[in-house]
């Protein structure tokens, strides 16, 4: 972890997605936070001490979920499938499949696997198996104030992690969509995924992948900094939020009503004429009873 001392800095933006303004003054005392992604190889220890099983692996209750299919009654994800080819990209349906069989273990879904991937960060864990984790090692989720004052690394005000350029001196600085979304990658080897932990370089506080990888689940319950709704994105559906666990449900979303806190960072499927959220300011409404295969998290203490 990195101790970071209390500080004031200008939480949100007023130059970018509407749910991210206004740009407001705020206070954090001093807290810690881990320099990376919480890993496959570290929720895995935590799994085999414990025997904790996820809640993407539980099969899900009929009473709750009253007029499912029994196909979407078991155990799996959220996972992301490119497409053959150019798509409408207001129809995320075309992109995100629920994978029954997908968990941390197959983030693919069946027959796939961690070979190869103890680096990477954990996906497919819903808020509940984040909050597990961190207590089991005897720390928090951060809030949402505390993971964006980390993530500025000390550059207030700032666009990104690393300052106002996008690509200074023409590199890339964090891990996001390259190609044309969501069917075509032209990231190194047509990888489409996380990175490995600590693949890019570190911001100010010494914090690696506080921009893209994979969003990250805050302590924070989803809410409009100014009142207003939230416009769609690759990540969530849009919907007016409030700061109370009852208010941050869609009121539009079908099934039953389960409340949504906040994820930060972008992930890997931030594509620039798209989603352009792997910033320190943007924030996502995320229910916290679903993962997906770009959302993971990091502690706090």
């Amino acid at each position: 972890m990195v101790a970071l001392p209390a500080g004031r800095f200008a939480m949100g933006s007023d130059r970018h997605y509407p749910e991210e303004a206004p740009a407001r003054s705020v206070t954090v005392d001093a807290f810690a936070i881990d320099r990376h992604q919480v890993t496959n190889a570290q929720f895995a220890a935590f799994v085999a001490a414990t025997g904790y099983v996820t809640l993407a692996e539980r099969p899900l209750d009929p009473a709750h979920y009253a007029g499912l299919p029994s196909e979407l009654l078991k155990p799996g994800s959220m996972v992301f499938r490119p497409t053959p080819g150019p798509v409408d990209l207001r129809d995320l349906s075309q992109w995100w499949a629920w994978t029954p069989g997908a968990s941390w273990r197959r983030p693919e879904g069946p027959g796939s696997g961690l070979r190869g991937r103890k680096q990477h960060p954990v996906v497919h864990v819903a808020h509940q198996d984040a909050e597990a984790y961190a207590r089991w090692r005897g720390h928090r989720l951060p809030s949402e104030a505390e993971w964006e004052y980390a993530a500025r690394g000390g550059l207030d005000g700032a666009a990104y992690t690393w300052g106002d350029e996008q690509l200074p001196g023409g590199r890339r600085l964090a891990h996001w969509w390259s190609g044309r979304f969501p069917w075509r990658s032209t990231h190194p080897g047509g990888a489409m995924g996380p990175a490995p932990v600590g693949s890019y370089p570190a911001n100010g506080y010494g914090l690696h992948d506080m921009a893209g990888n994979v969003w990250e689940w805050t302590s924070d319950w989803f809410a409009p900094a100014d009142g207003r709704d939230a416009v769609p994105s690759c990540c969530a559906p849009d919907s007016a939020r409030r700061d109370a666990e009852a208010a941050s449900v869609d009121p539009r979303a079908p099934g039953p009503a389960v409340p949504r806190k906040v994820v930060k960072g972008g992930s890997w499927l931030c594509a620039d004429e798209y989603c352009h959220r792997y910033r320190p300011a943007a924030r996502r409404p995320q229910p916290i009873d679903t993962g997906m295969s770009h959302i993971g998290f990091r502690c706090a203490a």
